[in-house]
């Protein structure tokens, strides 16, 4: 074989062999595309808008319970009914000033009482810890989890998620995308910036420009909350019936 037809040969064997590897890596990036796991527990006709720019979490409440109870109820009756539950059980502000809304406390009392739960309020250190403990309680229970937007301002609700792997299965997954509703759709807020649509999925950085730390204190005065600096959340959960085991 002469010198050039050698080189064309060991060509073509480069090209072969390059072929070869691409193809061999092909199943490895389509497993790794088949590992992204998604969960939604609403279906579009669970939203429901706030009646007003006060009653947002009366109306995450009621988009929660049909959410957990498909079909429920719409009404603005009901969302009244959510938001005054809410309220009186939301206790004094710090200030002593007469309350508009209703606070994050009361969002997930006024639930648990409605036989909705068990639910309880929680705040993480990070978007990324609390999107991980939202999916994982969305996983374990089929229920919502409640969203204190805008430093504690806003209500949002979270039906469902994209991740990396399935939070049942494994506790190393990544939470990449949120689908979310908020109340004020589609007013939005020219601070804050527009509502998401209904169930709109979102990146973490989309979420992250209104779902943010809530303050340290009370806008108007007060001494700092123990949620103060958290990004907060009302999280369903299963009981640990376990404890009760040694009972006699």
């Amino acid at each position: 074989m002469t010198t050039s037809r050698r080189r064309a040969f060991a060509r073509l064997m480069g090209v072969v062999m390059a072929a070869a590897l691409l193809i061999g890596l092909l199943p490895i990036a389509g497993a790794s595309a088949a590992t992204r796991y998604t969960l939604d527990v609403s279906k579009r006709t669970d939203f429901v808008a706030q009646t007003n720019f006060v009653q947002c979490v009366g109306a995450s409440m009621q988009m929660m319970l049909n959410m957990i109870e498909p079909g429920r109820d719409r009404s603005s009756k009901t969302q009244l009914r959510l938001q005054n539950l809410a309220r009186a059980w939301s206790g004094s502000r710090p200030d002593g000033r007469q309350r508009q809304g209703a606070s994050v406390r009361g969002w997930t009392a006024g639930l648990n009482i409605l036989g909705a739960g068990p639910y309880k309020l929680v705040g993480a250190d990070s978007i990324e810890d609390a999107l991980r403990l939202a999916a994982t309680a969305i996983s374990d229970t089929g229920k919502p989890v409640g969203l204190l937007m805008w430093r504690g301002r806003h209500a949002w609700v979270m039906s469902g998620f994209t991740a990396t792997a399935d939070p049942t299965k494994t506790d190393r997954f990544r939470v990449t995308r949120a689908n979310v509703h908020d109340p004020l759709y589609p007013y939005g807020s020219s601070v804050w910036g527009p509502s998401p649509s209904p169930g709109e999925s979102l990146t973490v950085a989309e979420l992250g420009r209104q779902y943010v730390r809530r303050r340290m204190s009370s806008q108007f005065g007060g001494q700092p909350s123990t949620l103060g600096g958290k990004y907060v959340l009302v999280l369903p959960y299963e009981p640990d019936y376990s404890i009760w085991s040694n009972v006699r």
